[in-house]
């Protein structure tokens, strides 16, 4: 379990491809500071286990489940990501809940720069759009954000995030470009009224 509050920005140091899979190693100081073997760390966004560490890197391996709904598979050695540690117990919970299982990915429609801050407009598929609510929480890349406009256009429907100096430069999200893509949790407890709905519309 996560909190969307990133804690570092990490570098790929290298990326070993299999047929549907892949080995991913990062360096991140802090990420690894007290990490143990079989621990999680979220990396854009992504719950990865530690396999194996060093003194300033980590390793883990993702299945194909997860290249498949994810931008991961798309990592360079020498890519910047977004590291945070799993929430503990009694921690503030700064963001919201984000578990680190990425419902898909979302794409960069336009940037707005404003004076003090930045307007991200992102374009999603029909099926995450109905789980993304205007002032509702969404998880861009691992960032937990509030989303602060919504709406249908040429491109689809979108959504907008508003991202302040600080998450600019403390996370990944301040290199975005228009067709970049990322990626996407929406909030858990939305996932979970969509499901009860489902069950009750079938009774």
């Amino acid at each position: 379990m996560f909190t969307g509050i990133i804690e570092e920005r990490g570098t790929v140091i290298d990326v070993v491809s299999s047929h549907d899979a892949l080995r991913l190693t990062v360096r991140g100081p802090l990420s690894v500071s007290d990490a143990r073997h079989g621990d999680s760390i979220s990396v854009n966004g992504v719950c990865l286990t530690v396999v194996d560490r060093s003194e300033d890197t980590f390793t883990a391996d993702v299945m194909a489940q997860t290249l498949a709904m994810s931008t991961i598979g798309s990592l360079v050695s020498g890519a910047e990501v977004n590291l945070e540690r799993a929430a503990l117990v009694g921690d503030r919970l700064g963001g919201h809940i984000v578990q680190g299982h990425i419902d898909g990915t979302a794409t960069v429609v336009s940037v707005s720069p404003g004076e003090a801050w930045s307007v991200l407009r992102f374009s999603l598929p029909d099926d995450l759009a109905r789980l993304v609510v205007d002032k509702g929480s969404i998880a861009i890349s691992g960032v937990s954000l509030t989303v602060s406009s919504i709406g249908r256009g040429d491109e689809g429907e979108w959504f907008e995030v508003s991202l302040i100096p600080e998450t600019l430069s403390a996370t990944t999200l301040g290199t975005l470009a228009p067709g970049d893509r990322a990626n996407i949790e929406t909030d858990i407890l939305a996932r979970h009224v969509e499901r009860l709905l489902a069950f009750g519309a079938r009774s």
